[in-house]
């Protein structure tokens, strides 16, 4: 509790332990609330600043005591600036290790190095290439690409905000042809052991920098416990141990451990820990009653353990009167004994060793005052189940007051070892569950004051399914997941992610980052963002968190530094160097050779090792020139081929092998063929290669071989006979010796085709279908080669029931039956009955077959016929069904006649069977009557012999239905047509109806079509008005069946509004014109008779104009026909339109557009005409305007030309 300050406070300093009057400088400016003061040095030089360097104190008094505050420290450092220097020039050779050195300027400021080239751009840092805490860079191996004259290294202050550029360093990397693997050797720092000390809570870095070739892999251990991954990150490609916050645990022995192929290195680093003063229990400031005992505990930790020691107002206690009431323990507290008010005071616990001093000030106040809970009472306090709740109860009053807690539901709150009463009257609740939800009352003793505090507890947040250990491939996709379950009450909660305990923020410039609810995505994975990623679930009471780690994973580096030692018979040892492997553990090598002298195989597989292992023995073949190369495997991918090794050749042997598969393949008569598997070319095992064919007669000519050699099978042997038995061997042999003995194999010399026909032919009738056919086994010595088995060939030749010839005449396929060797019988089926065939048997080898038996003919009895050809369906009436048939295409036998049998088609397929016999074969058809009209009936038609019934032929079936009006009729209208449709109903006979159609717009004009039948399905209304309405009827048998109204498109014809052509004046004016027309044409008329008279029938047969002649091959001339074909009852029609005749004047050759207009109106007042007779309409041609024909709205269905003769 802080002290009741009722005055302002006074202040003073000590420097080094002197007094200090800021106030006295004019170079210091003091602040005029406080006692803090700025260093505002007029002069502005660091001499004048140095001045001040020293250790400063503050004291602030008033009435109740002087506090004092934790010593400051003040020094200056000159800022680093940039020296001069030269330009270093470094040559080195490939393979090598080097330092280039940074020297950054000495500085109290750690700086951050940057080495970068001339254009900016950082140097690629890898396990090869490192930057030490120096500042130097480090190269483990040197490669030729490392040559270049830029190499700068950039050293930044932030505190200064300065960045300083060293002068360029130009490294040239020459050349080298005895590049050597070389063991690890430590470069920094050196030796195999090193020490360091730190203090705790700052930062240590332990650092590991290796030279050798391949590069290094480094490994952290700590040796006398288990490295912690969660208090130290590894660096600089592990080349760096890093210690945030060290603490004493953290002290001990650790080792790096540098390896490669060649060896290893190991460094030993003792960590000592050591710590300034900190506290671990400080004196509370409190207000205290006369006469009461006053214990100040001061405890304090640090290494070396720290020296307690106390002043009063900043004066020690051997400075102040001796009191017996005031005591220090051993362990540093201090014991004030009935005290009084004089003993209102700050006092000051200091806590040494020899890494600092701190210090704490405690109010001590003596006074009374009656108590007081200061806490607002029923205050509701939430926490989640798991946490530690606490209820407060703050008090204030001298002597302090005691207070209690209660609850509704728990007689004896205290017994629960979960529950703690604070010594500043809180309530503390360990690990509180959903029982522990109550109201809880604190009550000072011996008083009436008390509060009631609401405890309500509420379900933690759980993360359900957290971030998974990821592993992708660079430039791919990861996908961290975090679903967790979140009380409703605690609204929506904040999810956060980290990477390595720093906050992730979704990029929008590159994408990098992108949250999509519980998923962060990262894209275009990198080296850089591996780690350790971490979700937050926080809500405003509690907070879940769970870790995932990303790890880039790729195919490995191929293997590198093949090398061939420890050469054996065939076989040698292959060594080789891995590369990096990604993150991925290498699964398996893959040994690959190609053979020098068979290039054009390309590489092949020789063996495959196990990932863990880095040589292996591998065999090899006698004469061959092996170059070998290595991949490694892990489960993304294989690498890259190694490079290839050096050429091993081996030494030439002897054949290891023969050929396999000897035999005699002979096919010529007096001829036997030796041949075999060619060997591998590998098989060779030296030059001049060769095979020694031998062979023998079995019997007849004892032991002695004949031998012979050649380079490839096979081999010939002539003039031997036909079929005879030899033992023959191939081996093989070169240069270095013979192959194994090899086993003979027997083999044959060429087969001829047998010479006899079996005899003693016969055949045994077991059926219709079926025979037994027997014959005597030929001599062996005829068959001139190995029997193979017979063949019998069977030919029908025709029906029984045919004359010879016609059966002559009836070409039928033959039929061949082989069998085995031994075999002297043969039962053969599938032969046709009632038929008429001719056997022969012949003996056949491998060389061909031998002559045909005597043929030998024979008949098969009649059988059941096949079914019928074919079955058709046909109902006159709705309880009537005729069957039409074709006899069967194989009768088999006399047909004698049908039988039919029917059924009703149900579900349960159990309905009787009727049965109808037709004795006479030559009935084609039959009639059933009394059918169910409402039924389907399957039908099953078989033919007859003597032998029986045949096979039947299916077929389904029902009767058909009286006919009946279409329906589902559907529609489209135009302009002046009306497309109708319609489903026919299934079953139903085709019926023909009419359709009328109603014009509501002219008083209800009615037009009928001509009859239409059911089965058209379709059907186009013509010659309709635009913009009117129609009512449709469909009739059927004078009945009214379908009835709708429509209306066209377009527009209307609308009523023409009175102009001034109406008007009485206009109409006498155009009389007046038309009776002066009058008269000029009866002049006209009177002056051509006075010419003389001629016949209009000359003039037509005159020469034309050739616009004048009619069209015939063009769109326009179809329509002459026309008026040939219209009838009589249009003969009216036809007369009204002769515009050509001797009535018709042509005035000034006026064109055809003229009379066409009064033919249009002639044709349009004779279809317009009504005509009750159905007959009328029905007599049109197929052409007529209420037919589907379409006109060519360009000419209305007239000619285009018209010429009048006068």
């Amino acid at each position: 509790m802080p002290p009741m300050i009722t005055t302002q406070p006074g202040f003073h300093w000590t420097k080094d332990g002197k007094a200090f009057d800021p106030g006295s400088d004019p170079e210091l400016k003091v602040s005029k609330d406080s006692g803090s003061f700025v260093f505002y040095t007029l002069s502005n030089t660091m001499d004048n600043l140095k001045q001040y360097q020293g250790k400063y104190v503050c004291y602030a008094s008033n009435v109740l005591g002087t506090a004092v505050s934790n010593e400051a420290i003040f020094t200056m450092d000159v800022p680093p600036s940039q020296q001069k220097e030269e330009k270093i020039k470094v040559k080195s050779e490939e393979g090598s290790s080097i330092v280039l050195k940074c020297n950054p300027p000495q500085s109290s400021m750690e700086p951050i190095i940057h080495w970068m080239d001339w254009r900016l751009h950082h140097i690629k840092l890898s396990e090869r290439v490192v930057v030490g805490k120096d500042g130097n860079l480090y190269f483990a191996h040197l490669m030729i690409k490392d040559s270049r004259d830029d190499y700068t290294c950039n050293v930044q202050y932030l505190l200064t905000r300065t960045i300083l550029a060293k002068e360029p360093t130009t490294l040239t990397v020459e050349r080298s042809n005895s590049v050597r693997n070389r063991r690890p050797h430590m470069m920094r720092p050196a030796g195999n052991h090193s020490s360091y000390d730190a203090l705790r809570g700052q930062t240590l870095e332990l650092e590991c920098i290796v030279q050798g070739l391949p590069t290094p892999k480094v490994l952290w251990l700590r040796k006398d416990g288990e490295l912690s991954e969660s208090r130290t990150i590894k660096d600089m490609f592990d080349r760096r141990l890093r210690f945030n916050n060290i603490s004493e645990s953290d002290g001990g022995e650790y080792q790096c451990i540098a390896e490669n192929s060649q060896g290893k290195a190991i460094h030993t680093y003792t960590v000592t820990v050591e710590a300034a003063p900190y506290w671990t229990k400080e004196p509370v400031s409190q207000l205290y009653a006369p006469g009461e005992d006053v214990r100040l505990d001061c405890q304090a930790d640090g290494i070396p353990t720290p020296t307690i020691s106390w002043t009063i107002n900043g004066m020690s206690l051997s400075e102040t009167d001796n009191d017996p009431r005031r005591t220090v323990t051993s362990s540093g507290s201090l014991i004030l004994n009935d005290v009084n008010f004089e003993d209102t005071a700050i006092y000051q616990c200091h806590a040494s060793n020899k890494h600092g001093t701190i210090l704490t000030n405690t109010n001590v106040y003596v006074i009374e005052l009656p108590p007081q809970i200061l806490t607002e009472d029923e205050i509701t306090y939430k926490f989640t189940e798991g946490q530690k709740a606490l209820l407060e109860c703050e008090s204030f009053g001298s002597p302090k007051p005691k207070v209690t807690w209660e609850s509704e539901s728990t007689i004896s709150l205290l017994a629960d070892p979960r529950v703690n009463l604070l010594t500043n009257g809180g309530l503390e609740i360990a690990n509180v569950t959903h029982s522990d939800q109550d109201t809880y009352t604190c009550s000072v003793q011996y008083n009436n004051l008390s509060i009631s505090a609401i405890l309500e507890v509420i379900n933690r947040t759980v993360i359900l399914s957290p971030p998974q250990a990821l592993k992708a491939q660079p430039g791919n996709t990861a996908t961290f997941t975090c679903l967790a379950r979140v009380d409703p009450s605690l609204g929506v909660p904040l999810l956060q992610w980290r990477k390595n305990g720093q906050k992730l923020f979704e990029s929008h410039s590159d994408e990098k980052y992108t949250f999509e609810g519980p998923d962060l995505i990262i894209a275009n994975v990198e080296t850089e963002d591996q780690g350790i990623y971490t979700c937050q679930v926080i809500t405003n009471l509690d907070m879940a968190e769970a870790s995932g780690t990303l790890t880039l994973i790729d195919r490995p580096d191929p293997p590198a530094l093949l090398q061939i030692t420890e050469p054996k018979h065939r076989a040698v040892t292959l060594s080789w160097s891995p590369g990096d492997d990604h993150n991925n553990p290498v699964l398996e090598y893959v040994i690959e050779f190609e053979d020098q002298g068979s290039k054009e195989r390309g590489l092949e597989e020789l063996m495959k090792v196990p990932g863990n292992k880095e040589r292996v023995t591998l065999p090899l073949r006698p004469y061959m020139s092996y170059r070998f190369r290595v991949i490694a495997r892990n489960d993304v991918g294989k690498s890259n081929p190694s490079k290839p090794s050096e050429i091993y050749n081996t030494t030439a042997e002897a054949p290891d092998n023969n050929p396999e598969d000897v035999r005699s393949d002979s096919t010529d008569p007096d001829n036997l063929v030796i041949t075999w598997k060619e060997m591998d070319k590998r098989e060779f095992n030296g030059p001049d290669f060769k095979y020694r064919v031998q062979w023998r007669r079995v019997l007849g000519h004892g032991p002695s071989w004949h031998t012979n050699y050649t380079t490839a099978p096979p081999f010939i042997v002539s003039g031997i006979g036909n079929f005879s038995a030899f033992e023959i061997k191939v081996q093989a042999v070169n240069e270095e010796g013979d192959g194994p003995e090899p086993d003979p194999a027997i083999g044959y010399s060429g087969e001829d085709v047998p010479l006899e026909a079996p005899m003693d032919v016969g055949v045994a009738l077991l059926n219709s279908t079926a025979i037994r056919v027997t014959w005597a086994a030929v001599k062996r010595d005829t068959v001139r080669g190995n029997l193979l088995g017979y063949k019998i060939h069977l030919t029908r030749t025709g029906s029984r029931g045919h004359h010879r010839g016609r059966r002559a005449r009836e070409p039928e396929p033959s039929m061949v039956v082989e069998t085995g060797a031994n075999e002297e019988r043969k039962v053969i089926g599938d032969l046709r009955p009632f038929s008429h065939y001719d056997l022969a048997v012949r003996v056949f080898n491998s060389k061909g077959e031998g002559p045909l038996s005597e043929a030998l003919s024979f008949k098969t009895d009649e059988g059941v016929p096949g079914p019928p050809s074919s079955l058709t369906l046909d109902s006159p009436s709705e309880t009537e069904m005729t069957l039409h048939w074709t006899p069967p295409s194989q009768p088999n036998g006399i047909l004698s006649g049908y039988l039919l049998q029917y059924q009703q088609v149900v579900e349960s397929d159990d309905s009787p069977m009727q049965v109808e016999t037709i004795e006479d074969s030559t009935v084609t058809h039959l009639t059933l009557r009394n059918l169910d009209r409402h039924s389907h009936y399957r039908f099953y038609l078989r033919g007859r012999t003597i032998a029986g019934d045949g096979e039947p032929i299916v077929r389904e079936g029902a009767t058909t239905l009286d006919g009946a009006p279409p329906v589902n009729i559907s529609l489209s209208v135009g302009e002046t047509s009306v497309n109708l449709s319609w489903v026919a109903k299934k079953r139903h006979r085709n019926v023909n109806f009419q359709i009328h159609s109603i014009n509501k717009n002219e008083g209800g004009k009615s037009k009928k079509t001509e009859m239409v039948n059911s089965s058209q399905s379709f059907y186009q209304l013509q010659g309709l008005t635009p913009g009117s309405q129609y009512r449709l009827l469909f009739t059927y048998n004078n009945t009214d069946f379908w009835d709708t109204v429509i209306e066209t498109e377009g527009t209307g014809v609308t009523e023409v509004q009175p102009s001034f052509a109406t008007q009485g004046w206009f109409i006498g004016v155009v009389s007046a014109i038309v009776l002066l027309l009058l008269i000029l044409l009866i002049l006209c008329f009177i002056k051509r008779s006075k010419g003389g008279k001629y016949s209009v029938k000359d003039k037509e047969e005159g020469p034309m104009d050739s616009e004048a002649r009619p069209m015939k091959d063009e769109t326009f001339g179809e329509y002459s026909d026309l008026e040939v074909k219209l009838s009589e009852s249009q003969a009216s029609l036809v007369e009204d339109s002769k515009l050509c005749s001797k009535d018709n004047l042509d005035f000034n050759s006026s064109s055809a557009r003229t009379t066409e207009p009064i033919m249009y109106e002639s044709l349009v007042s004779q279809f317009s005409q009504p005509s009750e007779d159905p007959e009328t309409l029905q007599s049109l041609p197929d052409n007529s305007l209420l037919n589907s024909t379409t006109i060519s709205p360009t000419t209305n269905g007239l000619p285009n030309a018209v010429t009048i003769l006068d």
